[in-house]
Order: structure tokens, then C-alpha cells, then sequence
């Protein structure tokens, strides 16, 4: 396994990636398919995503197995949540893995290169979004020392999702 932090170049590979991890962990939730291909091409499109990359206080990084990507990860620094009164805060925006690969631990890599980012960096804290009925997600993160800090909802065209913020010292 290979964990390289992603330049402007990958941009092809992350919105693959994303469109096909998204599809995976959402896309039985979603009555309506054109809505969630909608949501794919409008969020992971090439061009966003190589603005996205370009941006100083995001970064990306890409996980190759046999010289394959098979997952991602985004970290974006100085982050507020309206659950942290802290101001130095980073958010662990994305950790996903191509489920033919999360038995070979590409998401605690992907994760592990995240946090060497978000201590060097001055945030004192790290939050995320996971959707509440990912138990196997809130498993995970919860083995790493996270903490439910608060419940939000999230929605694309009809859909409702129910979402719990949780947060980490790094310091």
C-alpha cells in the first residue's frame, strides 16, 4: 500500500473515487436516482475538485494498492464547527475506501497521514461528520479517540440524513 498526499493532477482519480464510494456507502438511501446522480456531478466533478486541491488550507490524499487508487482522504485546516468553541479546529472532511478494499486497512493509513497533517498544523481539535446509522464509521472513529460532540442534518434534493459531529484533541 502506497499513501501519497494528491496534487491538482489526481483530480481524475479523487472524483472517481469519490462518485463510486458515495454510490457505495449512499446510494440505497436515495429514492430518487437522478437526484443522487445529480449530487455526484455536481460535488465530484474534475474542475471542482482540482480547485479544491489547489486551495492551501485543503488537502487530499490518495491510497494505491497494486499501483490502483483505492481511496481518498480530505483534510481541511481551519475549520470551525458550531460545536467547538475553540478556534484552532481542522475537519476530517472525507476518509473513503473502495469497499473491495477496507479489509486491508486503507482507511486507517489514509487516516494515520490526516493526523501527522492536522499535528502539525496549530489546530488544537479535529471534527468530522459521520452519518449516524454508519455504525462500522462511528466504530472506527470512535476506537481513534473521538467523541460525539453533536447531531445535525444534512439534505440532498428530498433526502434527510441524520448526521453526529465528533471531535478529537490533538494536542
Amino acid at each position: 500500500m502506497q499513501i501519497v498526499e494528491a496534487t491538482a493532477a489526481d483530480a481524475q482519480h479523487i472524483a472517481l473515487l469519490a462518485r463510486f464510494t458515495f454510490t457505495e456507502t449512499f446510494a440505497h438511501y436515495f429514492k430518487n436516482k437522478t437526484e443522487l446522480q445529480d449530487y455526484l456531478l455536481q460535488t465530484f466533478n474534475v474542475q471542482k475538485l482540482k480547485k479544491s486541491l489547489k486551495k492551501p488550507n485543503t488537502v487530499y490524499w490518495l491510497a494505491y494498492i497494486d499501483e490502483l487508487p483505492v481511496g481518498y482522504a480530505k483534510l481541511k485546516l481551519d475549520s470551525p464547527s458550531p460545536f467547538i468553541a475553540s478556534g484552532k479546529v481542522c475537519q476530517l472532511q472525507k476518509i473513503y475506501v473502495l469497499k473491495d478494499f477496507l479489509s486491508k486497512k486503507v482507511g486507517r493509513e489514509l487516516q494515520d497521514a490526516l493526523f501527522k497533517k492536522a499535528m502539525a498544523s496549530d489546530s488544537e481539535k479535529i471534527w468530522l461528520s459521520v452519518l449516524k446509522s454508519n455504525s462500522r464509521a462511528i466504530s472506527f472513529y470512535e476506537k481513534n479517540d473521538f467523541e460525539t460532540i453533536g447531531d445535525h442534518d444534512f439534505q440532498i434534493g428530498e433526502e434527510h440524513f441524520k448526521f453526529q459531529a465528533m471531535a478529537k484533541n490533538l494536542k
